[in-house]
C-alpha cells in the first residue's frame, strides 16, 4: 500500500457509515482567445492520489459493506498528443495512485448512478465532495457543478464537505512530506543568497525577483509557492505589495518574502537586508526587535500551544519593547498580522484556525514583522518550524538572519 492509498483508507474510515466521496483535479480557466492559464491541481485531490493533471476524477464509496475506489480519465489521443503532448495513461495513473480500477471519465455517470439507486435504502447514505470556496463571487469549481447536477437528478442525495476530513490529515505532516518541504527550502535559500549578492542601489525591484525565479529554474523548480514579494524601503511596509515594479535606493531596506517548491510542497520564507549592504543604526536596532520576537515564538511554539498564543506573545513583547526605541503608537500601528499560519501543499495551509491546538508533525511560519511607515523601514522575519515531542525544530535554519551574517555575506565575506 502506498502514502496515497494509505490516506484514501483514512478518509474513508473517518466517515464510519456508507458514504461517497468525489474528488476533481480541476481544469486550468482560460485567459485570453486560446491561451489558457498555467494549470495547478487541486491540492486535496493530490493529496490522495498523487496525480497532476487535468480532468482527473477520484471516486471512493462504501457500500453494502464494500469498500471501493476508481479513478476516471480522459482517454488517450493520439492526435492531441502530437499537438501537445500525451494524456496519462491508464497504467500510470494505476501505478502513481495506487487505484487499480481506472476508468474513462465518460463512464462516471452511469457509476454514480448506479451507486445512487443501490444506497437509497441507506438513509445514512452521504455524498462527500470538497465545497472550497474562498470568497462568495468565485466561480463554481468542479466539485460545485457536479454536486448541483446530482442535486437536481436526486433531490433526496444528502450531500457533505469532506474538507474537514482531509484538514486533520493534512496538519499533520510524513516523513516525505516533511522531506519536500526541506527540499523546497533549500532551493529557496539558494535563492536568496543570489538576491543578496545581486542587491545593489539603482536596480528594479523586479529584478530581484528575477535573481530568485532564475535560481529556481536551474534548480529545477518549476513554480514559486506564491506571488514573490520583492518590496524595497517604504514599500516593505505593505504587507502584500507585489508590484515589484520600483527602483531601489541608497539606504533603504530590501523584504522579500517568497518560496520555492518540491513536488507542490511549499517553503515560505522572508528576509530582510539592506540594499547597500550596510545596515543603518536605525535598521539594525528595529531589525533585532523582530529578530527577538521571533526568537520568542520559536522557544514557545511546541505540541498543545494555539496559534493565537504565540502572536499574544509577540504583541506583549512589542507592547513593552517598542516604545523604548520611540515607537508610542498602538503595537497594531506597526505590527497587524499574525506571526504564525500552517505550511504544507498550500502556502496557507488548511487548518483550524488561530485558535487549534499544535500537534507534532505540523509545519507552520514564524514570522514577525514590524511596519514603520513613516521612516520608511519594513522588516519582517520568517522562518519555517516543524512541530516535535519536545519543542520546534527551525527546518530554515540554513538561511542567514543574522544582521552581521547578512552584511558578511552581501559583501562577499563568506
Amino acid at each position: 500500500m502506498n502514502q496515497y492509498s494509505n490516506r484514501r483508507e483514512k478518509v474513508m474510515k473517518s466517515l464510519q457509515t456508507n458514504a461517497a466521496v468525489m474528488l476533481f483535479s480541476g481544469r486550468a480557466p482560460m485567459r485570453s482567445e486560446d491561451e489558457a492559464y498555467d494549470f495547478s491541481v487541486s491540492r486535496n485531490f493530490y493529496y490522495l492520489t498523487g496525480l497532476d493533471r487535468e480532468d482527473m476524477v477520484l471516486l471512493m464509496y462504501t457500500l453494502d459493506g464494500v469498500a471501493r475506489e476508481m479513478l476516471f480519465i480522459l482517454p488517450y489521443d493520439e492526435k492531441l498528443a502530437r499537438w501537445v503532448g500525451g494524456r496519462m495513461s491508464k497504467e500510470e495513473a494505476s501505478r502513481i495512485s495506487g487505484i487499480e480500477d481506472v476508468e474513462d471519465v465518460a463512464d462516471m455517470d452511469g457509476v454514480v448512478s448506479s451507486i445512487l439507486n443501490r444506497s437509497r435504502r441507506d438513509s445514512t447514505f452521504r455524498f462527500c465532495f470538497d465545497f472550497w470556496h474562498y470568497s462568495m463571487d468565485q466561480s463554481p469549481t468542479p466539485a460545485h457543478i457536479y454536486a448541483e447536477k446530482l442535486k437536481e437528478k436526486y433531490p433526496y442525495l444528502i450531500m457533505k464537505d469532506i474538507y474537514p476530513v482531509l484538514t486533520l490529515l493534512r496538519l499533520v505532516k510524513d516523513e516525505y512530506e516533511i522531506s519536500c518541504i526541506r527540499n523546497a527550502i533549500h532551493t529557496t535559500n539558494l535563492g536568496i543568497q543570489q538576491m543578496m549578492r545581486a542587491s545593489r542601489p539603482g536596480i528594479y525591484e523586479m529584478q530581484m525577483e528575477a535573481v530568485f525565479d532564475f535560481v529556481l529554474k536551474q534548480s529545477l523548480c518549476k513554480e514559486t509557492a506564491f506571488k514573490t514579494i520583492a518590496a524595497s524601503g517604504r514599500r516593505a511596509t505593505v504587507l502584500h505589495y507585489s508590484d515589484n515594479d520600483q527602483l531601489m535606493a541608497d539606504g533603504e531596506l530590501f523584504l522579500c518574502d517568497l518560496g520555492a517548491t518540491f513536488a507542490h510542497y511549499n517553503a515560505d520564507i522572508s528576509r530582510t537586508f539592506p540594499v547597500n549592504r550596510k545596515f543603518t543604526p536605525r535598521q539594525r536596532e528595529l531589525y533585532e526587535i523582530v529578530l527577538n520576537a521571533q526568537k520568542i515564538v520559536e522557544e514557545n511554539a511546541k505540541v498543545g500551544v494555539r496559534l493565537r498564543d504565540l502572536n499574544q506573545m509577540v504583541i506583549d513583547y512589542y507592547r513593552t519593547e517598542l516604545p523604548k526605541h520611540g515607537l508610542n503608537e498602538d503595537v497594531s500601528e506597526y505590527y497587524f498580522h499574525s506571526c504564525s499560519h500552517h505550511l504544507g501543499l498550500d502556502t496557507h495551509d488548511c487548518d483550524g484556525g488561530l485558535g487549534a491546538v499544535l500537534e507534532a508533525g505540523n509545519v507552520i511560519t514564524n514570522e514577525p514583522g514590524l511596519y514603520v511607515a513613516e521612516e520608511g523601514i519594513g522588516i519582517r522575519i520568517e522562518d519555517d518550524l516543524l512541530i516535535t515531542g519536545t519543542g520546534a525544530e527551525v527546518l530554515s535554519e540554513e538561511i542567514i538572519k543574522d544582521p552581521d551574517q547578512i552584511e558578511m555575506y552581501m559583501k562577499g565575506q563568506q
